[in-house]
Formats: C-alpha cells, sequence, structure tokens
C-alpha cells in the first residue's frame, strides 16, 4: 500500500475512534439496541447454529444482549481468545455468560482460562465483527494488527461475516489491501447493507 493510503488509513482510524468514543453511554445503548435488533430479524440468524460474537469494549456497538438472546435461543455462541504472540484468535464457547469472562488482551473482555472451550472456526456459521471503520464494499479497518482477516480465512466456506457498526462508520472507501477480508453484511443503526453472498 502506498505510504500516502497508510497515512490516510491510520488517521480516519483515529478520527473515527475519537468520534466513538465521544457518543455518550445513552446513545452507544440506544444505537447497539437498534444493530441487535437488526440482526436478530435476519434469517442468517434464525437459521445459524455457531456463532462467533465480538465482546464489546471502548464504546463499540454493545453485545451482551445478543448474546444473551443467542445463548437463549439455544445457538452455540463463541466469543474470541486472543493470541497476541501469535496475533491469532480462538474461538471458545461461551456456557456461563458473563461469569465465563475477565478481561483479556488491550482490555477486551474474553473467557478466563478455565473457561476456555476452544471451537473450530470452520464449524462457525456466523462471525459477528467489530470494526472502527466499514466500506460500501465490505472492507473493514481494525485497530491494525490482522486478528480478524488471518481468522476469517480460517472459517468454513459458508461462514456469514457480519460487521456491526454505528451509521457514521460506514465510508465510501477504508483502503483495503490485498490481505483484507469484506463482510457480507453490515449492520448499522440506520441500515442493512448486504454485499457479499457467503461461500
Amino acid at each position: 500500500m502506498p505510504v500516502e493510503r497508510k497515512v490516510m488509513k491510520k488517521q480516519l482510524r483515529s478520527s473515527l475512534i475519537k468520534k466513538r468514543n465521544a457518543l455518550t453511554p445513552g446513545q452507544v445503548a440506544e444505537k447497539s439496541a437498534f444493530i441487535t435488533g437488526r440482526l436478530l430479524a435476519l434469517d442468517e440468524y434464525r437459521s445459524a447454529r455457531s456463532i462467533m460474537v465480538y465482546l464489546d469494549c471502548r464504546n463499540e456497538a454493545r453485545t451482551a444482549d445478543l448474546v444473551t438472546r443467542a445463548l437463549a435461543d439455544g445457538k452455540s455462541v463463541a466469543a474470541p481468545v486472543t493470541d497476541q504472540a501469535k496475533r491469532l484468535l480462538t474461538p471458545s464457547l461461551i456456557v456461563n455468560f458473563p461469569a465465563d469472562l475477565q478481561p483479556g488482551a488491550w482490555g477486551i473482555p474474553e473467557p478466563r482460562p478455565q473457561a476456555v472451550r476452544p471451537l473450530d472456526p470452520a464449524a462457525l456459521d456466523m462471525v459477528i465483527t467489530p470494526g472502527v471503520a466499514f466500506d460500501i464494499a465490505g472492507y473493514r479497518i481494525g485497530y491494525g494488527y490482522g486478528f480478524y482477516d488471518r481468522f476469517l480465512r480460517r472459517t468454513g466456506e459458508g461462514t456469514i461475516y457480519i460487521g456491526l457498526a454505528y451509521d457514521f462508520q460506514v465510508l465510501p472507501d477504508v483502503f483495503p489491501e490485498a490481505h483484507d477480508m469484506p463482510v457480507h453484511i453490515i449492520l448499522t443503526e440506520k441500515r442493512l447493507i448486504r454485499l457479499h453472498q457467503a461461500g
């Protein structure tokens, strides 16, 4: 990627994190409720048996209600465990929510070592991904470490990737690189954007 695009991507990440951090708890709760409602209404959610869900921190779209509902719906719900040294994510089944969790890498909630129950990424029907920004082609800006791009390559052919974002996080272009993996669906508090078919 040319240096100018890298600089633009870095500036974009910084400005959007700042804008996200400026949201009040009430705004985060309200927007997150709309986003969760859109997800629960998807046919893809209804048919999914096994889901990996990011656990929110620092004003990301909240996912606690989604985890609670998916468990109540009888789905297998996994959360990512981060291996910082290898830059890998491992899905771990959640049985007791939120008791299974503790702050992990960068303060992000993840299963405690005693509660890690690894799941084969290829067994997942759906992966709910975070993002600092998404573009209208489904590409995302994360925090720059590439964890999710590497992880999504290990999922099954029919696994559906869904990005959750506030509407201001959806942009015309996020300057994707060759290794970036796009999501199939983006959900915001205002819209549902279908981009790609899984498989």
